[in-house]
């Protein structure tokens, strides 16, 4: 399966009479992108992105790179999302999220930074600037770009 065809299903989402086959296309490929999440120009879905799982209440900004394992959610699901303060993630322009990475807000709204790179496997649960690299568990800012 191309990158090209996984990131023209994440654009037909929103298609009027086809959106829903795409939406379900992509949870058969292994993608969880509601139709609801806004998705800038020149997304890029690596390696067929199969383990992403993205928050109906985020928004993707251009140029994001978004590879495999990837989540974008809430950190209090033990609480009803009537309890939850959480109001959504944002994911600024030409930011990359590394494989297995996690972002994950309790309350408001987390901005990646535009420019920011979110290493391998971290779990960031705060917002950050631009152009700034993150690792870790939880992720700190460990350089710039």
């Amino acid at each position: 399966m191309s990158r090209d065809f996984v990131t023209s299903l994440a654009y037909a989402r929103n298609w009027p009479i086809l959106g829903q086959f795409a939406y379900y296309l992509l949870k058969i490929f292994g993608i969880e992108l509601p139709r609801s999440v806004t998705v800038g120009s020149d997304l890029e879905i690596a390696h067929g992105g199969f383990g992403i799982v993205v928050h109906s209440k985020a928004a993707i900004g251009n140029r994001v790179k978004i590879y495999p394992g990837v989540s974008l959610g809430r950190a209090d699901i033990h609480k009803l999302m009537s309890e939850s303060k959480f109001e959504g993630i944002v994911i600024e322009d030409d930011v990359i999220l590394s494989p297995g990475s996690k972002v994950l807000c309790k309350s408001g709204i987390l901005h990646v930074g535009r420019g920011t790179v979110l290493g391998a496997n971290a779990v960031l649960l705060e917002s950050t600037g631009e152009n700034e690299i993150w690792a870790g568990i939880p992720a700190r800012c460990i350089g710039n770009r």
